[in-house]
């Protein structure tokens, strides 16, 4: 658990190199849960020389918390972290902003990678990387789960280019600051986050 404790700590969801960071904690648990059914299996079958005994039993329940860690981790693995070159550029623009990190939204039809987004108010602005995103599934999606959260009339915008999402970014400062609500959409928002 302290181990737990020590990464959530440094990496809480929408911090910068959140994918990153999780994707190695991820493996490192499944791992090391492996490991330890293994070596219960090999500790029994070395003092019984026989399959048929109580540690066996428990390296087989053991490897119940090792497959749901394996699938978290092959999870992550398909995502990696916003470009440090992108996150710079972004984080200079974004100061005063509510920001998250990292986002990966997932949906019965697909998941939605956006490296960035910002909240002020009722406005959330997004950056991804990928050239073909569904900027209308997403927005749909999301809309959906922000209205079903009692969040009215939030407008979602995912930009493509990064010199267009900088500039969205200064505009977004000029905006009226309502911190409830933004505290509000952004607790939505990772609550449905990868």
């Amino acid at each position: 658990m302290q181990i737990k404790r020590l990464f959530t700590t440094y990496n809480a969801k929408g911090t910068e190199r959140y994918l990153d960071i999780q994707k190695k904690y991820e493996i490192t648990r499944t791992l090391l849960y492996f490991g330890i059914s293994a070596a219960l299996f090999i500790a029994g079958y070395l003092q019984t020389k026989s399959r048929i005994n109580l540690l066996t039993v428990a390296a087989i329940l053991g490897c119940l918390p090792a497959s749901k860690s394996a699938v978290s981790a092959i999870m992550f693995l398909r995502f990696h972290s916003c470009p440090p070159e992108y996150a710079e550029q972004i984080r200079e623009h974004s100061r005063g902003l509510t920001v998250l990190f990292d986002c990966v939204f997932t949906s019965y039809k697909r998941n939605f990678r956006v490296s960035h987004l910002a909240v002020r108010g009722n406005t959330v602005c997004g950056f991804s990387e990928d050239a073909d995103f569904p900027e209308n599934d997403f927005n749909k999606h999301i809309g959906n789960i922000l209205k079903l959260d009692g969040h009215k009339e939030v407008s979602v915008k995912v930009f493509i280019g990064l010199p267009k999402y900088l500039e969205r970014l200064d505009q977004m400062k000029s905006l009226e600051e309502e911190e409830a609500k933004t505290s509000a959409v952004i607790e939505t928002l990772k609550s449905v986050m990868l």
